[in-house]
């Protein structure tokens, strides 16, 4: 599930290759309201998909000339970011 509350949008749940065809379109309404901190502090596994849909949804913000901040990613998401060599692409915010 995805939601906005203020200026981010809650992702939560598991983002798996069987929520991914559901959260892209959803998440890409949310973003068309402009700059947008996504926390991810709400998902419970994640697997390579998950991966393929932040970066998705990095594009179509750029896109639109907006920006996107992923905020709150798991040990497990660092890992596969790490794995498929994304790091450097994700603009990824730790407190």
């Amino acid at each position: 599930m995805i939601r906005r509350e203020g200026d981010r949008l809650l992702l939560e749940g598991a983002v798996t290759i069987d929520a991914v065809p559901d959260l892209l379109p959803r998440g890409l309404a949310l973003l068309a309201d402009g700059e947008t901190r996504i926390d991810l502090a709400g998902v419970t596994t994640a697997d390579s998909s998950a991966v393929a849909l932040l970066l998705e949804w990095l594009r179509a913000a750029q896109r639109t000339g907006n920006r996107v901040v992923y905020l709150n990613l798991d040990n497990s998401l660092k890992s596969l970011v790490d794995l498929y060599g994304v790091t450097e692409l994700l603009p990824v915010a730790y407190a």
